[in-house]
């Protein structure tokens, strides 16, 4: 499966990406980032959208 496949194949369907980043200095919590993404294709949710109006 070449790498436009798979990007195609998860931007139809949609990611969700979470993640948490923690940098401490002796015990100290100095930075806390937390990520949450999600990725998905604009014409997938504008289909999914128009179905469930029809439905």
């Amino acid at each position: 499966m070449a790498l436009v496949d798979l990007l195609d194949r998860l931007l139809g369907s949609g990611v969700v990406v979470a993640g948490d980043v923690v940098v401490s200095l002796a015990g100290v919590d100095l930075v806390e980032i937390r990520l949450h993404l999600m990725i998905s294709a604009v014409r997938a949710e504008m289909a999914r959208d128009r179905t469930a109006a029809q439905g």
